[in-house]
């Protein structure tokens, strides 16, 4: 039986949880020789009127892909650089985090391991949102590690 390479989801959105799953898992991948995948959904929910039709410019869309994919080469380069961990790609998805890290990119890659932060939102906006980790934890269709602590495994600050 051929064993399946795993391939490590890490969904990143700028915050320090985010930031905290992602150093432990470019350490989990490099020390294995798993293959990653950087993720940021940018969330156009936010941006749609009543009728649908978008309340925000296409400049400041493409401005915002451009400030992800800015954001997304370096965390890539810093895997490089500080690791010489290379067998990473990113991606830029647009509409719900919660269905597409927990659902539509895990079965468009073949993911079998999902690391995220605890939280990446503030209080409020988990109120009133929910938080995308309870969901992908609850909904995800790969296994989800829950990064609580920093890279060696001491609470997070």
């Amino acid at each position: 039986m051929t064993e399946e390479k795993i391939k490590i989801l890490v969904p990143v959105d700028g915050s320090e949880s985010a930031e905290r799953a992602f150093d432990k898992a470019v350490k989990i991948a490099a020390n294995n020789g798993y293959h990653a995948d950087f993720l940021n959904v940018i969330d156009t929910r936010q941006f749609m009127g009543e009728m649908q039709d978008t309340l925000i410019s296409g400049d400041t869309i493409y401005q915002m892909t451009q400030d992800s994919e800015e954001y997304l080469k370096s965390l890539k380069q810093w895997a490089h650089d500080n690791l010489a961990f290379d067998d990473i790609d990113y991606h830029i998805r647009y509409g719900s985090p919660k269905r597409i890290i927990s659902y539509d990119f895990v079965k468009d890659h073949g993911n079998n391991l999902i690391v995220m932060g605890a939280t990446g939102l503030n209080a409020v906006e988990r109120m009133l949102m929910g938080s995308v980790t309870e969901y992908v934890n609850q909904h995800a269709m790969a296994d989800v590690l829950i990064v609580r602590t920093d890279v060696n495994n001491m609470p997070a600050k």
